[in-house]
């Protein structure tokens, strides 16, 4: 495994020309949903939301979250096409999403899947999905981003409709790093 370098807010591994980037997202009212980034999606979204990204603190002894420790590091725009508002795990939901980071903006396409709208109460829904990269910044070629999410479409005291991202890419060959 290749070293561990810090670039700024979070952690890049790098790996030859592998650009791993890992950072939180949650709904937030000051960073509201690009609608021509929804205009561009390949379907009709029926959802729109816009969210900040963070990238959360880990206790180095056993990686878990620290909640009260993360860094500001961007915005996105995720636009996804819901059709039965009982979200019926293991509906397969198109989604389509642009990410504003340090080193530019990234989009994805993809699919996610329902995989619970009771867990861990009624009406919060846990989704998880691979999505691929359609629009990289300059330097950049192509990857995927997954994503383990909490929708809460009624929003339910206590949980917040968010994200955890792995984005995985690719740098050009002699592309100076950013």
């Amino acid at each position: 495994m290749s070293q561990q370098q810090r670039t700024g807010p979070g952690v890049r591994l790098q790996s030859g020309n592998e650009w791993v980037y890992a950072f939180r997202s949650q709904e937030d009212a000051a960073s509201p949903p690009d609608l021509a980034v929804c205009a561009a999606a390949p379907f009709e979204p029926t959802v729109k939301l816009g969210a900040s990204l963070y990238v959360p603190v880990h206790r180095e002894v056993d990686g878990r979250f620290v909640e009260d420790g993360y860094e500001k590091v961007g915005t996105a725009t995720a636009c996804f096409r819901l059709t039965d508002r009982t979200f019926p795990p293991g509906t397969r939901v198109p989604f389509y999403a642009r990410f504003h980071l340090p080193v530019g903006a990234f989009t994805a396409s993809g699919e996610c899947t329902l995989v619970s709208n009771d867990q861990p109460q009624a009406g919060v829904v846990l989704a998880g999905g691979a999505l691929k990269l359609v629009e990289v910044p300059p330097g950049f070629v192509g990857g995927v981003l997954s994503n383990l999410s909490v929708f809460n479409p009624l929003k339910l005291p206590g949980f917040a409709t968010g994200s955890y991202y792995t984005l995985y890419t690719f740098r050009n060959e002699g592309s100076a790093s950013p």
